[in-house]
């Protein structure tokens, strides 16, 4: 197979979706994706809109004999997450994604791919430009931010959309219908420190655990796999009583929304202890790696010597960081009683990171239960309190709750049923999806999700599944043919 994607089908997808890889848009700076977004709608002669926070909205009249069949407003977000393997040279903000073709799969090099939701946005402008499709009326919303505080959907205005219809494309399992989420709320734990001055003979380390997978903190959180915070800590509270180390700096996740893959600390270490602390990271090397054997077969833990830090943190705030991220919870906190195998509510400590005279701890906490979801605040609030840092919380989202009597749910089963010989499952996601915040603004909109199957979001190994678009675009205009009448 040539290894060129815009050349897979359907071609129109792959044509938009080539073209959204060569333009730089983590969040918060995707203005140039924007502006694709836009010049596609204008080229192509339809109603374009940007709003104040650079949300475009794109209108398609239906197609003759349509006109009476209800609006459908085609959702995606345009911003992706950017991560990145740590020997890997790339800048999100000016380098385009290197992608390749391996076995069925679109990936990139070395870097996430942004198919999350780079093809959903892709398989809205094919829609408006493809001329062959029967539709009623269409607007096609392309939101900004939604990876790191929604802020498209949230600052969306009513009444600017005329459709009844949402059918957002950033889910990532093909043949399931989405009718449910989580909702949100980011925790904040930050604690000032003083300088100690280094001891004498002592020896500077770095320590550096890497390897691990990561992936998206609320699709990907049940998979067992190791959060590089929790790790380092685990080893670094050993380190701190056994050695007598001290610690300088730590750098571990990067993104809230990703399940930290790499975290690292400078310390210091007497030098009559040196090979206690070596044996100690070999020791919990050999842990890690057994604890972890089925799900981060790659996970790596070294200790390399380094010149002396200025300073270490003061020993009271260094024990008290220690212990507190030793005791955060992460991970699944509960499974959902009402849906098998749905996360109800989870905690992902995605980052913990020395600036200046702080160290800030940040996580992403979900749920499809709001108490629980404020139970868990309760917890981390009171954890970190008693350890000293001063805590807060912000960005909360709401979830989206399932409505089994959904028209547009009952047409895609049926649409489905008939296209592909069986019917779709329905299910609730564990994660942030922007349906929750635009239904708190359109609630009259019938609303669903759906998508091509992609793995290991939010990560480097990121991937989409060719034959799986193919089908997800079949679905879509078939889907778009059958929209009930008003």
């Amino acid at each position: 197979m040539e290894n060129k994607i815009e050349h897979l089908e359907p071609g129109l997808v792959w044509k938009h979706f080539a073209a959204l890889t060569q333009i730089p848009r983590p969040s918060k700076k995707e203005r140039k994706a924007v502006d694709y977004v836009a010049g596609v709608g204008r080229e192509l002669g339809l109603e374009t809109l940007v709003d104040g926070v650079g949300n475009v909205i794109i209108r398609k009249p239906a197609t003759a004999g349509m006109e009476q069949h209800k609006g459908v407003v085609l959702q995606a977000h345009v911003d992706m997450v950017p991560q990145k393997n740590s020997d890997k040279q790339h800048n999100f903000e000016t380098d385009p994604i290197e992608t390749y073709i391996e076995d069925g799969w679109v990936k990139a090099k070395g870097t996430t791919l942004g198919a999350d939701n780079g093809i959903g946005v892709a398989a809205a402008l094919a829609v408006l430009e493809d001329k062959t499709l029967e539709h009623g009326p269409i607007e096609a919303l392309f939101t900004v931010d939604e990876e790191t505080g929604m802020t498209g959907a949230n600052n969306l205005k009513s009444g600017v959309l005329q459709g009844q219809i949402l059918i957002n494309m950033d889910s990532e399992d093909e043949g399931e219908l989405y009718v449910g989420c989580a909702g949100g709320s980011n925790a904040n734990m930050v604690f000032s420190f003083r300088e100690d001055k280094v001891g004498a003979a002592v020896q500077g380390y770095r320590v550096a655990l890497t390897g691990l997978k990561g992936g998206h903190s609320g699709m990907d959180i049940n998979l067992g796999r190791a959060n590089a915070n929790k790790l380092l800590f685990r080893l670094l509270k050993e380190a701190v009583s056994l050695t007598g180390a001290r610690l300088a700096t730590v750098d571990g996740g990067s993104l809230r929304n990703a399940i930290p893959r790499e975290a690292f600390a400078v310390l210091t270490v007497p030098k009559e202890q040196e090979n206690d602390f070596q044996n100690l990271v070999k020791a919990f090397s050999e842990v890690f790696r057994a604890e972890f054997a089925g799900t981060e077969p790659d996970l790596k833990l070294e200790a390399q010597a380094c010149a002396l830090p200025d300073f270490v943190m003061e020993e009271l705030v260094q024990d008290d960081l220690i212990n507190a991220i030793q005791a955060c919870p992460n991970g699944v906190v509960r499974m959902s009683a009402d849906m098998e195998g749905l996360v109800e509510t989870s905690l992902n400590l995605a980052v913990v990171k020395t600036e200046g005279h702080e160290v800030k701890a940040l996580a992403l906490l979900r749920s499809s239960v709001d108490t629980a979801k404020q139970d868990l605040e309760s917890t981390l609030e009171s954890l970190f309190l008693l350890a000293g840092a001063e805590v807060w919380f912000d960005g909360a989202y709401p979830g989206w709750k399932p409505n089994m009597q959904s028209e547009i749910l009952k047409t895609m089963q049926e649409v489905y049923r008939k296209d592909f010989g069986k019917v779709p499952q329905v299910k609730a996601i564990h994660a942030g999806l922007e349906c929750g915040i635009l239904g708190s603004a359109y609630p009259q909109w019938d609303m669903i999700s759906f998508g091509p199957t992609i793995r290991y979001p939010h990560s480097p190994d990121e991937k989409v599944d060719i034959a799986s678009v193919e089908r997800f675009w079949r679905f879509l205009i078939a889907t778009l043919k059958n929209v009930p009448r008003k």
